[in-house]
């Protein structure tokens, strides 16, 4: 039986820290990217087309799906891509596990649950929504093993192309202000790196996870303003922050593409976005995750290497 764990856009802020997850645990590990091959254990395929995914995923027991298409082209692209990489799982016989999260469930009203209806009608909830169908349905006709990871916004080392990246701990380190964006006296969940990793891993290697989402492990919930107070603390100096609103999101979003995608899930910037871990934590537990204060001062410290 193969014991190849293979990572789908592995050099991507959730692939890489799968990947560097894995190798810690002493795992044999195939990083997958569309670059070019940077160690021993790097791997280049374009896992568009369907040749790449097949040898992509040749011989791998679990294959970690990180891989995504640009944020603006999440309707046009990515159940294209999910059913080509399903193709490649299924021919090496391989589980999959995806790096997943919240659109599917559009707006709603208290902590989020996995039993939550998909009922995202915004067009990147409904491709996650497509996306997910897809995978859970090839899990139900016995095509493939899979299981799903969802997380809520990320930050963490290598984390750069995130709402809670360059914008706070880059602009901290320069004295600059940290920008949260959205509300900042709403709580939040927000996910550390390394955490989201180990939770993805555990549904890799637990055949119980199978058939399934579930929601990946976090620190408690926080406002904006508490998150950006613990990264001043970190970093030192004088505390500057600020909160992006909707207002300066449509003005900055006609002249700033990425900016004015956000417009699409305001909702989760605007209210409580919480969310309810309780199912992993009781089926895989006990769970460690790592303090905000400790994954600031972490990302903070990558920030001041990245940046050198």
């Amino acid at each position: 039986m193969s014991d190849l764990h293979v990572v789908l856009g592995a050099t991507g802020a959730i692939g890489s820290a799968v990947v560097a997850e894995l190798t810690a645990g002493g795992r044999r590990v195939r990083a997958v990217s569309r670059g070019a091959a940077a160690g021993p254990g790097d791997f280049r395929a374009d896992v568009t087309t369907t040749e790449g995914a097949v040898a992509a995923c040749a011989g791998a027991a679990v294959v970690y799906q990180c891989a995504q298409p640009q944020y603006g082209r999440w309707a046009e692209e990515f159940p294209g891509l999910t059913r080509t990489i399903l193709t490649g799982v299924e021919a090496a016989g391989a589980k999959l596990v995806m790096a997943d999260n919240l659109y599917v469930y559009g707006p709603v009203e208290g902590p989020m649950t996995e039993d939550l209806p998909h009922a995202a009608t915004n067009p990147k909830g409904r491709a996650r929504a497509e996306v997910d169908e897809l995978i859970l349905g090839a899990h139900r006709s016995g095509r493939i093993r899979a299981t799903l990871g969802r997380a809520s916004d990320y930050y963490g080392p290598r984390g750069v192309n995130t709402i809670i990246g360059p914008t706070v701990f880059a602009a901290a380190l320069a004295g600059k202000t940290a920008r949260w964006v959205g509300d900042l006296d709403q709580p939040h969940t927000v996910a550390y790196l390394p955490d989201v990793a180990a939770g993805l891993v555990t549904l890799g290697e637990r055949a119980e996870a199978d058939g399934r989402a579930w929601h990946l492990p976090a620190a408690a919930p926080v406002t904006g303003r508490e998150f950006l107070d613990l990264v001043w603390a970190a970093a030192g100096g004088r505390p500057r922050v600020a909160g992006l609103s909707r207002t300066a999101q449509r003005l900055i979003g006609l002249f700033n593409p990425t900016v004015r995608e956000l417009g699409e899930t305001w909702y989760q910037r605007d209210r409580a976005f919480i969310v309810d871990d309780s199912a992993f934590r009781k089926a895989f537990g006990p769970v460690k995750v790592t303090p905000h204060a400790e994954g600031a001062a972490a990302t903070l410290d990558w920030y001041r290497h990245y940046a050198a």
